[in-house]
């Protein structure tokens, strides 16, 4: 009899692709003799996942029983899933993933070559929570005064007073709008981070319009959005504030673009050429 939700064809081959990319050496096994098929064998697999060799054979067949939440989990950890692949193997195997213990916060030195090696376009990093990671050195000039003491660019945008002339800008309102209903969708996916809870429930006690955005449950993740500065050192400045996504991070790099040819972007020149001298 078929369990609901299980889908075992599904799981029998999403179990084998996976097996069969992975070579010894990367799980902590020996390559020992030349191997016929390419990746593990079952039973290394099963050693590793702690559980017997014939009932993950028969899982790989189609014939097993509904895996459980923690035979799940073991096979994930046995075969080095991503989290998207794990989610995944719990959603064939008929099961809702795990949540994630909360956003992450390592910079990867892929990420960090990136930042730096954009001389020209100011860019920085942050984790799905928007605590500040990474900054390049053209992006100091617009996060690193702005945030002096406030790592977290959602407390830094509602702590501006009421009275801040930039609320009155459509733009900034979108802006922040839309970054209110990306840290909703963080809230959703991370309901064990007591650091994401915290500043949510601290924002609803001092920032009624953080709690009137908040209030509309507007779910959705950052677009792109035309930004307009009046920096009090290098005058106006007009650019599309893009953010890019790193899945597996779930962090985003949001990037200063500016139109080519336009006074912001010889700003942007001048002030790579402070930078570098």
């Amino acid at each position: 009899m078929a369990t609901s939700g299980l889908r075992r064809d599904e799981l029998a081959a999403f179990l084998r692709s996976r097996r069969t990319r992975l070579r010894p050496a990367e799980v902590g096994l020996p390559d020992g003799v030349r191997r016929r098929t390419p990746g593990l064998r079952r039973q290394e697999v099963a050693q590793l996942a702690g559980m017997s060799v014939d009932y993950y054979v028969r899982l790989e067949q189609g014939r097993g029983p509904h895996p459980s939440r923690q035979v799940l989990a073991a096979l994930a950890r046995a075969l080095l899933l991503s989290r998207d692949e794990r989610e995944y193997l719990f959603r064939v195997a008929g099961e809702s993933p795990p949540p994630s213990p909360g956003p992450s916060r390592e910079v990867s030195d892929g990420l960090r070559h990136l930042l730096d090696s954009m001389t020209l376009t100011p860019a920085y990093l942050v984790d799905a929570k928007y605590d500040l990671l990474a900054v390049n050195r053209l992006a100091s000039f617009f996060v690193g005064d702005g945030v002096t003491g406030e790592p977290n660019m959602i407390r830094w945008m509602f702590g501006r007073p009421d009275a801040d002339t930039s609320w009155d800008d459509p733009d900034v309102r979108r802006f922040v709008r839309t970054s209110v209903a990306d840290l909703r969708a963080a809230y959703g996916r991370y309901p064990g981070d007591r650091g994401l809870a915290e500043m949510v429930t601290e924002l609803l006690g001092v920032s009624p319009r953080f709690a009137g955005l908040w209030a509309e449950h507007d779910v959705a993740e950052r677009r792109p959005v035309v930004k307009r500065v009046p920096h009090p050192e290098l005058g106006p400045l007009e650019f599309e504030c893009r953010v890019l996504h790193v899945p597996d991070a779930d962090q985003r790099l949001i990037v200063y673009v500016a139109a080519p040819g336009s006074p912001t972007e010889a700003v942007f020149h001048r002030l790579a050429e402070r930078v570098s001298s």
